[in-house]
């Protein structure tokens, strides 16, 4: 075979290709015309396989106008294909066909959980407060009536970014850092991110959500709290919740209460979620501690307050029966999506 002729079979072939494609009318005939002219048996391919066997003076000729005979019909190919809408195997677009519905998100349970929560207390006469998560040992411990070498902070194992720079353990920095620059009267909410250095399992994470509340005005006595904390308790969980107090010991509330629910599952008769008792715990709660008081400069013979704190999460998985704090952030559609 000469030169001429090798050349002459290449451009009528790249010829009849290109004219074919162009007057391809739907994806179909697309498709069949790739095969026949780029396939594995097409001539062209038939044409580059046998290169090998050409004399070395034809080699670099022919080889060069294959491969721009390739990539012409291929750009022809990819144009045809856009002009017919995508090559998908449709040959045009179809107006009286339904619309494809998107795939349409929600919000994440904790997050309609917190929103649930603060807006209980926003309709109680309280205001929300953010602050960093990052804190120094001041803000976190000192001022919370928890002096270093306390044995209070042996109940908040803690990450320590740097020397006395810590990830917050709860979300009372934020009441500090409010009441530093705030004078009373204040009532407000501190949502945010939590961190401690727990094994996770079935009830413990290493990272989770806690809302704050703080009341701090001229006569806040612990009858306010219990008035609050009952109101939201049977918002939360229904009108028909009991709620009690029992005494126990924070270092920044003196005195200090836990708030228990009667179950909302057995009535009070005793089961799984209550563990047989007929209440369930919710909260933590108390009047401020003087101390904490005087950290911010406040004067605690002329005023008092009261403050609680809860986890998002345990809110939550009482609400909807949720077994495993893990699934919270797993990231599980399955589990999402049931919310």
């Amino acid at each position: 075979m000469s030169t001429e002729t090798a050349l002459d079979q290449l451009k009528q072939l790249t010829e009849t290709g290109l004219a074919a494609i162009a007057e391809a009318s739907d994806a179909a005939a697309l498709e069949a015309l790739r095969v026949q002219y780029l396939g594995r048996k097409s001539e062209l391919n038939g044409i580059l396989r046998g290169l090998k066997d050409l004399p070395p003076e034809l080699k670099g000729v022919v080889g060069k106008e294959s491969n721009l005979a390739k990539k012409a019909l291929e750009s022809a190919l990819k144009e045809r294909q856009e002009s017919l809408g995508g090559g998908d195997g449709a040959s045009e677009t179809d107006p009286t066909l339904p619309g494809v519905r998107p795939p349409v998100g929600h919000e994440h349970l904790l997050t309609s959980t917190s929103e649930l929560i603060l807006d209980v207390f926003r309709g109680l006469g309280f205001s929300i407060a953010r602050g960093p998560d990052v804190e120094d040992d001041y803000h976190n411990f000192e001022a919370l009536n928890i002096p270093k070498d306390h044995p209070a902070r042996d109940m908040q194992d803690t990450f320590f970014a740097a020397e006395d720079i810590v990830l917050r353990t709860h979300t009372s920095p934020v009441q500090i850092r409010t009441m530093k620059k705030t004078p009373p009267p204040i009532r407000m909410v501190f949502p945010g991110r939590v961190y401690r250095r727990e094994t996770p399992d079935a009830t413990h994470s290493s990272e989770f959500h806690q809302i704050e509340l703080l009341y701090v005005d001229h006569g806040v006595t612990m009858r306010d709290l219990k008035g609050v904390l009952t109101q939201f308790a049977q918002q939360v969980f229904g009108d028909d919740v009991d709620v009690r107090f029992r005494p126990s010991y924070f270092p920044f509330v003196e005195p200090g209460a836990e708030v228990d629910i009667s179950c909302f599952l057995c009535k009070g008769s005793g089961c799984r979620v209550c563990k047989q008792s007929g209440w369930i715990e919710i909260l933590g709660s108390g009047m401020v501690h003087p101390n904490v008081f005087r950290h911010v400069g406040y004067d605690p013979e002329t005023v008092t307050g009261y403050a609680a704190g809860m986890g998002v999460e345990r809110i939550a998985m009482l609400r909807h029966g949720i077994p495993d704090i893990r699934l919270f952030f797993e990231n599980d559609l399955r589990f999402l999506f049931q919310f």
